[in-house]
């Protein structure tokens, strides 16, 4: 099963990919992972993909669908993908339907997290992640133990440079203007599905999950 996760940023795609993967037996690609990795690193790719990033920009297709490529042509995804993070254009989708077809895979849905935007930034402004292990907590609804203390292995906690309420709403006009034009486009493939973000984690992963259950019947 070859499933995409949309939302706009801080909507829980990270949160609801984990419990996917783990009960469809889903090999998880986040562009996101794979991005703050190479940035990590410093590699040239890396650098130029940050000068984005810092600026609550997306990162040019022709970066973006190199790497998502290339990870799915590996032989772990051959038994089922969960894709987060992409596409996120119009043009993005376009382009993956071509790399899917080289690749001779096909999508079976697409399942977008709907959250109010005044939520978003209530959210992401509260957001802080371990430097150490990239645990992620939030000062209100998911606070460490100790604080600035990460509960896994005691790094220190650290607001993202993205996660500033400026750059936050930038990066939700950016979703809206952007992103959301896709809801359309997989809609007209009959493989769309919209879930209530605003509800408790639990709620929303069994609304999701039985709604994949269903497709994955029909496969």
């Amino acid at each position: 099963m070859f499933i995409i996760l949309m939302g706009p940023p801080g909507a829980g795609k990270g949160t609801q990919a984990e419990k996917l993967t783990k009960e469809f037996a889903l090999i998880h690609v986040s562009t996101g992972d794979i991005f703050r990795n190479a940035v990590k690193e410093g590699t040239e790719m890396g650098k130029k993909a940050k000068e984005y990033m810092d600026k609550g920009e997306l990162v040019p297709d022709e970066i973006v669908l190199g790497i998502v490529k290339e990870r799915l042509s590996k032989p772990d995804c051959k038994a089922g993908v969960l894709l987060d993070g992409f596409p996120r254009t119009i043009e993005q989708a376009e382009a993956l339907d071509e790399v899917l077809e080289d690749l001779k895979m096909k999508i079976d849905a697409v399942i977008n997290i709907d959250v109010s935007e005044e939520e978003l930034i209530a959210r992401l402004t509260g957001r802080r992640v371990c430097r150490n292990c990239g645990a992620t907590y939030h000062i209100k609804f998911n606070p460490p133990k100790v604080r600035n203390i990460c509960d896994h292995c005691s790094g220190e906690l650290y607001q993202r440079s993205d996660d500033t309420i400026d750059t936050v709403k930038e990066r939700l006009n950016i979703y809206n203007k952007q992103t959301l034009p896709m809801v359309d486009y997989y809609e007209r493939k009959g493989m769309y599905k919209s879930a209530d973000g605003s509800r408790e984690i639990d709620q929303v992963f069994a609304d999701i999950a039985a709604y994949l259950q269903n497709k994955e019947d029909e496969i």
